[in-house]
């Protein structure tokens, strides 16, 4: 018979809240009711659930299932998928992985020094693949602000797909300095994107290098996003901010942290590299969201 909880693992990439839920063996998915269930939780409030499902491709070392904390469904999770490696490198002892999502395959691999890189693939810039409400010829720069028309507080942002839609407005000030929370939710939900947007505030500092904040579609503010961090190193590359590789500081990643992003100049693929932690592990029910952590069920054993 099949057991009503599966393992999971709270995880975190730059402070990106992750569940890593393992879901292999199984034809059920983890339902949206259980994602909202276990965000309502303080103990169990995540950015991301990447559920680990058994390979659908040839090919492929597993399917992933990317759910949002509101239960809708996400398409990539840079960070996230960064934790799902780890935590099968952890297992297995196994390096490289790769992995198919709805938005694509993505490969991975740990290096020695545990850092995790995740090849994200193509840039997506195609106004109705990304996609928006209205035809741009250019995307690097589209018509959008937020504030008043002959001062606005945030304007004309780089819009692309990094396997979900992503709007990166440039600050020239601190990013943590701007009202995101209140901006957010308005301009995730603009008309512009009818599959709503994650939002990025990005300060270039160097020609290889800048800060983010982001908005996450889904989500809200969150600690770190790696989609987010790749389309913002990307946009900067298109539009001459800064060269094809830069180091990432997520303002808001608790504690400081940094992203590496290549947009490889050979394929246009582009490569993340960063960190995770594992936090602890437990059991839940997918289906309803109940779970316990390892260490209570240890307790209530005793």
């Amino acid at each position: 018979m099949m057991s009503a909880t599966v393992e999971f693992a709270r995880m975190n990439g730059l402070g990106n809240k992750i569940l890593v839920v393992d879901m292999r063996g199984r034809p059920d998915k983890v339902t949206p009711a259980a994602a909202v269930a276990l965000n309502a939780d303080p103990e169990t409030e995540f950015d991301q659930i990447m559920a680990i499902h058994d390979p659908k491709a040839d090919g492929t070392d597993a399917f992933i299932d990317i759910l949002n904390s509101d239960g809708s469904k996400a398409q990539a999770c840079g960070n996230g998928t960064r934790c799902v490696v780890q935590a099968l490198a952890a297992e297995t002892g196994r390096k490289a992985f790769t992995f198919q999502t709805v938005a694509g395959i993505l490969n991975a691999v740990e290096h020695e020094d545990g850092t995790i890189s995740v090849d994200m693939g193509k840039p997506v810039f195609d106004w109705d693949r990304i996609p928006l409400s209205e035809e741009f010829h250019d995307t690097s720069r589209i018509e959008l602000q937020i504030g008043p028309i002959d001062n606005p507080v945030l304007h004309s942002p780089s819009a692309m797909s990094m396997g979900n839609p992503h709007a990166i407005f440039w600050v020239d000030r601190d990013v943590m300095s701007y009202d995101l929370a209140r901006f957010g939710p308005l301009l995730e939900n603009h008309p512009m994107f009818p599959e709503r947007a994650n939002i990025t505030l990005a300060q270039v500092t160097s020609p290889t290098s800048m800060t983010t904040r982001t908005w996450e579609r889904g989500a809200g503010l969150t600690l770190a996003c790696g989609s987010a961090a790749c389309s913002a190193a990307v946009s900067a590359a298109r539009t001459g901010r800064t060269g094809r590789k830069v180091t990432i500081n997520v303002a808001s990643a608790k504690p400081p942290a940094t992203l590496s992003i290549e947009w490889r100049e050979r394929d246009d693929h582009v490569i993340m590299t960063g960190p995770t932690e594992w936090e602890w592990s437990g059991r839940l029910d997918p289906a309803t969201g109940l779970w316990s952590r390892d260490a209570d069920r240890g307790a209530e054993a005793q």
